[in-house]
């Protein structure tokens, strides 16, 4: 006992304060993109030729979060003279049509629904479903639940069963295999209810858009919340959800 009291005295309080002081992750993270909307055009064609995704649109040079992997693969080969890749984590989005942008994403406090502010902003219990992902996402939520991001002192807890949820976390490509399992998890779950949908398999497909073996998740369910990433940062994540379900 009292070798596990002075271990917790010398390790001291290892959560992490944010929201209430800013947290600086590693320079190699890859977080919102910033573009050069003047950047040659011939750059702007190169880089979206060799995106993997198709995720950059040189008519209009936006970039589309939904479908990014963040490789860096535009950066290198422009030498961030097109795209330059920040360390902000601040990435998600209420709708599908704010991930397409050129570096500025609109305020997901003031885009959030006030319904679900007032019914969940106190206590937001979720079910993730993984609907045929690589796990990698998944890996990325469950730190949440350590020490350092302790999300539950939010209020916020992932839980076994649907029919203790208020909304569904969903990860990976839906595959033609889980759709009907993920139908099923959504029904079970009682209304009032939510659709958050993180990483760029969930929002897009990712690799695997356009696969005739997975469905397009927008097209089973209504997506409240969009998290991207590959997968989503756990800060991602997590202001994500700070920012949708408590600021007003």
């Amino acid at each position: 006992m009292f070798k596990l009291i002075r271990t917790r005295i010398h390790q001291g309080y290892k959560t992490c304060n944010y929201p209430g002081k800013e947290v600086t992750l590693h320079p190699a993270f890859k977080g919102l993109p910033r573009l050069n909307l003047n950047c040659d055009q011939n750059i702007v064609e190169k880089c979206a030729a060799s995106c993997p995704q198709d995720a950059i649109d040189p008519g209009t040079r936006l970039i589309d979060l939904g479908r990014c992997v963040f490789c860096g693969l535009c950066e290198r080969i422009s030498k961030g003279e097109f795209i330059r890749f920040t360390n902000n984590f601040e990435l998600a989005a209420t709708q599908r049509d704010h991930l397409i942008t050129d570096g500025n994403l609109p305020d997901i406090a003031a885009n959030a629904k006030k319904r679900f502010k007032d019914l969940f902003g106190r206590s937001l219990q979720l079910r993730q479903v993984s609907a045929g992902g690589c796990n990698a996402c998944e890996a990325d939520t469950n730190v949440l639940n350590t020490p350092f991001y302790d999300l539950s002192r939010f209020g916020i807890q992932f839980v076994a069963s649907p029919r203790h949820a208020d909304g569904l976390h969903v990860t990976g490509p839906v595959t033609r295999n889980m759709a009907r399992a993920l139908l099923m998890t959504y029904e079970a779950v009682p209304s009032p209810k939510l659709v958050i949908a993180a990483g760029s398999c969930a929002i897009s497909g990712g690799p695997f858009r356009g696969s005739p073996e997975i469905i397009p998740l927008e097209t089973l369910l209504p997506v409240d919340l969009y998290i991207p990433g590959c997968p989503p940062h756990p800060m991602t994540t997590l202001n994500a959800l700070i920012r949708y379900f408590k600021e007003r």
